[in-house]
């Protein structure tokens, strides 16, 4: 009677990624230290210099308009967000920009 056919069960970790997806969540990131010096140690990850005007941004990055730094985050950043530049001390909201590409502003 314990002839049970042997059935193995979908890995969870795999299930939960794809119904994240579905549902529209965010991508996350691991973000590594890229040398930014300007900011305390523990916020280095999270700042780049900016490559130029060739360089495409990934979906987890903006420019910041007022120093030109890239602010990254751990998540994929969307319009409405809200992101912090801690080398110019500025406030900025994520907007969509004419291109496609997203960009920060000051919300004043």
């Amino acid at each position: 009677m314990n002839a049970a056919p042997a059935i193995a069960a979908p890995e969870p970790v795999l299930a939960i990624e794809r119904s994240g997806e579905a549902a529209g969540e965010r991508r996350r990131y691991e973000l590594e230290d890229t040398g930014f010096n300007e900011v305390p140690k523990r916020f280095r990850r999270f700042y780049r210099r900016w490559g130029g005007p060739g360089e495409v941004l990934a979906p987890n990055e903006v420019l910041c308009p007022v120093c030109k730094v890239v602010i990254r985050s751990t998540r994929e950043l969307r319009p409405g967000d809200h992101v912090f530049c801690l080398p110019c001390m500025s406030k900025l909201v994520v907007v969509r920009a004419a291109d496609g590409s997203l960009a920060a502003t000051s919300p004043h």
